[in-house]
């Protein structure tokens, strides 16, 4: 087994940005092919930042929280689907890490193996001998085509009648893949359609949900680490708001590329720096991002701090990281419309970023695990006392 060394957040930031241009010159062609070019697979694999969620005895960094949404936000500056993939497989890697180790190894004996996964029980599996039988089918697979194993979500069906959320681990050979991922945002995160089709599973590839979602896993060679010792739903969550930042950086970023010399047709503004509409847009949409960036930063601190720890986290501190994502969902899209809005008509073009920033934050804020409204609700549901109204917390 091979042991690394985790690279510094500096060295793995600086990878990031290194990764930017590229992300950038193939945003259209991603876009166009609906997943990730090789080219831009294999810049990822060399820079190794798909390697943050790994055990390091695979050679993975085992990258606290803070370093992870660092780089996947910056990542987002080159290409929102990019950004996105990169968070599902690091969560997908994550969530391995808490099966038995020697499922583990089996999907580590592929080089550089990338993992995706969907947590929404959408399968149906029963008991035959040595394991389980699955069928039915996962939509929003993002990466399913890129991928080598699935970590995905069924529902077990008990002979007592009685029906069991689990999580199993299956090759990506083993299911069929519909290309049905035609959408208006995120459209190079190839988040197709899987069917499971009288797919064997042997025991030792299932856990069941419950566990897991309560911070329990049958990793022993995991036990320890910091990063394993958190809970999922609060690593999930704080891992996908990066992407939503980064978009809402990215949008700035492409704002100010674009303002020098340009007008505001049909006022007499030959220069929109100079309008004082466009200081309040921009001093506007600076500020939302800097409310996603906080509550993007309380979600890190959060989990790298008690993460680690034995403490048994509490319903409030599990649905406040739920809040803390809708939030950075809402403002980033704040942001990001705003400086749509301020770009004018010559920003409908393919070829210019805002308008595919602005399509990938509307798609984020879609999500039903990222959606504002629902998890404003869950949160207020917290502290007005009452139970929580979903199990994903």
């Amino acid at each position: 087994m091979e042991h690394t060394e985790t690279p510094s957040r500096a060295e793995l930031l600086r990878r990031a940005k290194e990764l930017v241009p590229l992300l950038q010159k193939n945003a259209l062609r991603t876009e166009e092919e609906r997943r990730l070019p090789e080219d831009t697979v294999e810049a990822l694999t060399k820079s190794g930042l798909l390697k943050m969620r790994i055990p390091k005895r695979y050679g993975g960094y085992e990258s606290d929280m803070g370093t992870v949404m660092d780089v996947l936000a910056e990542l987002a500056k080159g290409d929102g689907s990019t950004s996105w993939t990169v968070a599902v497989w690091a969560i997908s890697s994550w969530m391995l890490g808490l099966f038995p180790d020697e499922v583990q190894d089996e999907v580590h004996s592929t080089p550089d193996v990338r993992v995706c996964g969907i947590l929404s029980p959408t399968a149906m599996a029963k008991s035959v001998d040595g394991g389980l039988v699955v069928n039915g089918k996962w939509s929003f697979n993002t990466g399913a085509q890129q991928s080598h194993w699935n970590t995905n979500a069924a529902v077990l069906a008990h002979p007592n009648g009685e029906f069991e959320p689990i999580m199993i681990a299956i090759p990506s050979s083993d299911l069929m893949i519909v290309d049905d991922w035609h959408t208006a945002g995120l459209r190079g995160s190839g988040s197709v359609t899987s069917i499971a089709q009288d797919v064997f599973v042997p025991q030792e590839r299932v856990l069941s949900m419950g566990p897991v979602l309560a911070g329990q896993h049958r990793s022993v060679l995991n036990a320890d680490s910091p990063i394993f010792k958190a809970p999922f739903m609060p690593t999930a969550c704080a891992t996908v708001s990066a992407t939503a930042l980064g978009l809402a950086k990215a949008a700035k970023d492409a704002f100010f590329e674009r303002l020098p010399g340009r007008k505001i047709t049909y006022t007499s503004y030959e220069n929109q720096a100079e309008a004082p509409l466009t200081h309040l847009q921009v001093a506007e949409a600076t500020t939302k991002i800097d409310e996603a960036e906080f509550h993007a930063n309380r979600m890190a601190d959060l989990i790298d701090t008690l993460g680690p720890t034995d403490h048994e986290w509490t319903i409030e501190e599990r649905a406040r990281v739920r809040l803390d994502m809708g939030a950075v969902a809402q403002r980033a899209k704040e942001a990001v419309d705003i400086l749509n809005t301020a770009s004018g008509g010559s920003s409908i073009y393919q070829s210019v970023p805002i308008q595919r920033i602005e399509r990938d934050v509307q798609t984020l804020n879609l999500h039903a695990i990222m959606h504002p409204n629902t998890n404003l609700e869950l949160y207020g549901r917290i502290l007005c006392g009452l139970e929580p109204n979903t199990h994903y917390i």
